[in-house]
């Protein structure tokens, strides 16, 4: 079992914006790219990238999200009590 992780996020307000979201890194679009654009978290300005964090430091249901993706997979939509994420494993 992996003790830490690193992963990016994108965070908005609504699971509608969330799927728009997913819909255009579907098409192709960077995460990064996507993430200073969108995403109303601080974090949005360094492309989502949260760095490398361990159990125990963020809410349960992105934490789960997080430690369940392959190394450059990308989540569905999460929520959680802050919005909902598109999680990035790096």
């Amino acid at each position: 079992m992996q003790d830490k992780v690193h992963c990016a996020h994108i965070l908005v307000k609504t699971e509608q914006e969330a799927k728009a979201v997913v819909e255009r890194l579907n098409k192709g679009e960077k995460f990064p790219n996507a993430a200073k654009e969108i995403s109303i978290c601080p974090s949005g300005k360094r492309g989502g990238d949260l760095g490398t964090f361990s159990r125990g430091k963020m809410v349960k249901e992105f934490e789960v999200c997080a430690f369940a993706l392959q190394k450059g997979q990308t989540s569905a939509p999460v929520k959680t009590k802050f919005g909902c994420h598109i999680i990035k494993r790096l």
